[in-house]
């Protein structure tokens, strides 16, 4: 059984099946499949991004969709790429920069980093060593 937000992210993309399949002027297919694959990428990376955020998930889900749609009528190959490069550098931006916030005090924050997102520590030294010639 699929979840509500399955649901929604398969109906989106049966949406941007049908945008590919009425357009006028032939497209090729890899672009067909490199859009659908951003697509379905950034629904998934919204999902993990802002998981039990509802508010958050619905969101993003419009404004993906959104973009997707008001883009529809586009037929130039290379206005196109220009515009699944701008899709695939917001993916990265959510996967690598959003870390979720939840106010547990009126003065106090509690991050809640993923674990993708987490990075050993490297500790700073103002006088490094040398390294040893051998």
């Amino acid at each position: 059984m699929e979840s509500k937000w399955e649901l929604a992210e398969s109906t989106s993309s049966i949406c941007v099946h049908t945008w590919f399949n009425s357009l006028s002027t032939p497209i090729p297919s890899l672009v067909k499949e490199k859009a659908l694959r951003l697509f379905k990428l950034l629904h998934r990376t919204r999902q993990e991004v802002f998981k039990n955020d509802t508010r958050a998930l619905e969101a993003a889900r419009q404004k993906i969709n959104e973009e997707f749609k008001n883009n529809q009528s586009e037929t130039s190959e290379e206005k196109i790429n220009e515009l699944l490069k701008i899709a695939s550098d917001v993916e990265v931006i959510l996967r690598t920069s959003v870390i979720q916030a939840v106010h547990t005090d009126s003065d106090k924050i509690l991050l809640l980093p993923r674990k993708d997102l987490l990075q050993d520590n490297i500790p700073y030294f103002d006088k490094p060593t040398k390294k040893h010639e051998s």
